[in-house]
């Protein structure tokens, strides 16, 4: 017979948030495979779990994770773990699970804490339907792209942020969003120093503290029904953003925003727009 895997979903950041079938799992487990053994050695001692902690990560080579499966194969009971929250939603693994299902390796989930969820039920936005991006690409076209979707998404949106990142991202969020339009901004849920700012992206930047601590989760008000694309003068737009020194880009940004023309539609312009005025 073959073994087990179990994707164990641990505290994302108050250690008492953990099922009593996890506690279990991870005491039973022949080894515990950690994001960050570290991190997850805390969790263990303070619930007096003894079982070997193995290192698994992103780097993880295929060699290291094909001696796993055969492990697996051969009968072993693993337990995944990340560094917080449920494993492989934008944390390792993914390969890990796909492999051992492509050999006939028992996969068990072990649920539990999600920040996405946790940031959900505080946002104060309705949550019906959701749509879930993971971080954002940091720089580039699809960066661009995943930014055009969230403006234009009527359900709420969740990504994670880092600390080091927010600031920016909550810049391009203030030129990609409709006016008005809400964001809940949740940093450190679950620990001692939690804490949620909601309103729109100008009152959620006056109120984050610089620089920013701790883990974000951003839940982003969905759109208010269709955009409505303006009928405007972009050749007057142009000339007006050129004195101010705005680049292709950033007049492509003001068209979407102020305009509701979509990406490529407000490019296209704009290049046209300049062309003319050469």
């Amino acid at each position: 017979m073959t073994g087990c895997l179990s994707v164990v979903a641990t505290p994302i950041g108050c250690l008492d948030d953990i099922t009593l079938r996890a506690l279990r799992i991870l005491q039973e487990a022949d080894a515990i495979l950690a994001e960050d053994t570290r991190h997850t050695r805390i969790l263990c001692s303070k619930h007096g779990i003894r079982t070997p902690l193995r290192s698994f990560h992103e780097h993880t080579d295929t060699v290291k994770i094909d001696g796993l499966v055969e492990e697996l194969v051969a009968g072993a009971h693993l337990a995944l773990v990340s560094d917080a929250g449920t494993p492989i939603v934008s944390d390792p693994g993914a390969y890990l699970v796909t492999r051992a299902v492509e050999v006939g390796v028992v996969i068990e989930a072990i649920p539990g804490p999600s920040a996405v969820v946790a940031a959900l039920c505080v946002a104060g936005f309705p949550a019906r339907r959701f749509t879930f991006e993971g971080f954002l690409p940091k720089s580039g076209g699809e960066r661009e792209e995943a930014l055009s979707r969230i403006s234009q998404s009527q359900i709420p949106t969740v990504i994670f942020e880092s600390p080091y990142r927010i600031h920016s991202t909550l810049e391009d969020l203030g030129r990609a969003l409709k006016d008005g339009q809400r964001l809940a901004l949740c940093r450190e849920l679950t620990k001692m120093h939690e804490q949620t700012i909601r309103g729109t992206v100008e009152e959620v930047r006056a109120a984050l503290a610089t620089p920013a601590k701790g883990e974000i989760t951003l839940v982003i008000e969905g759109a208010s029904g269709e955009p409505v694309e303006k009928e405007v003068d972009v050749r007057a737009l142009v000339v007006d953003w050129k004195r101010e020194g705005l680049s292709t880009k950033e007049m492509t940004q003001r068209l979407q925003k102020e305009a509701g023309w979509k990406r490529n539609k407000a490019y296209r312009a704009v290049l046209e727009a300049l062309k003319t005025d050469a």
